[in-house]
């Protein structure tokens, strides 16, 4: 039976407008969320991620008018992410149109608030997203980073998906530091690491950069592919990279 794999591009948000950095850092304008949704949504992706990369650093909640000009124009579902820290936050993002809403400093924070979000809401609607940095000294050789990758936690990040499996999230979306925007492949040993650790859908996250990348993070044990810069600037079209994972014998959404 092959592999079913599924599409997500990923709206890095900033005042308002998609962005994208390389390692989180080295930021430039990708246009207007909107359009950006749009244009996935007539692409073929198969789901939307938004998120609202400085709303934790800069202590504010999610943009809420973004998500409903989102929520209106998408005709896919979209994961929201930054600036969710409670079960509060959580409920004005869904109630403002977004299927699923993702969660990462806070979670790490507050563990319980994980539980909380997944009773509130049902585990289909929470992702724990887990961003990462290579440590040598952590079993793993992965470190949990917070505050959108800028805070090292001295925690195991493999340990750490492992305890967010066990709340019983569906979707555990680690992203790669040293590959985030770097175009140079998904960090595959953290995607192969967390798969085999836990019961949940891994999302690759951070690095892609041609196609092949696509196909290794699923060999790796990823089923959803997110990617930002390869989409948002051209370099890879979205009905291209369906048609080669299917190449290579995979089911695409």
């Amino acid at each position: 039976m092959s592999k079913q794999v599924s599409i997500m591009p990923c709206l890095d948000m900033q005042n308002g407008r998609v962005v994208k950095g390389i390692h989180f850092v080295d930021i430039r304008d990708a246009g207007d969320p909107v359009e950006c949704a749009l244009a996935y949504c007539q692409a073929g992706a198969n789901e939307l991620a938004l998120l609202d990369i400085t709303a934790t650093v800069e202590g504010r909640g999610t943009m809420l008018d973004v998500v409903k000009r989102v929520a209106d124009a998408a005709t896919i579902p979209f994961t929201v992410g930054g600036g969710i820290s409670d079960v509060t936050s959580a409920q004005a993002v869904l109630q403002a149109g977004a299927d699923k809403i993702s969660v990462s400093s806070a979670a790490f924070r507050k563990p319980e608030v994980i539980s909380e979000m997944v009773k509130e809401f049902g585990p289909e609607k929470v992702t724990v997203a887990i961003d990462v940095d290579r440590n040598k000294a952590m079993p793993s050789g992965y470190e949990v980073y917070i505050d959108g990758g800028r805070t090292a936690t001295g925690s195991d990040a493999v340990e750490w998906a492992k305890k967010v499996d066990g709340f019983g999230v569906p979707v555990i979306l680690p992203t790669s530091k040293a590959g985030d925007g770097a175009k140079t492949g998904y960090d595959l040993p953290i995607i192969s690491a967390m798969k085999e650790a836990t019961s949940a859908i891994i999302v690759a996250s951070g690095g892609a950069g041609k196609l092949e990348h696509f196909y290794e993070a699923v060999e790796a044990g990823a089923t959803v592919l997110l990617a930002a810069s390869v989409f948002h600037f051209h370099l890879i079209d979205i009905g291209d990279l369906k048609d080669y994972l299917r190449n290579r014998g995979l089911e695409v959404e």
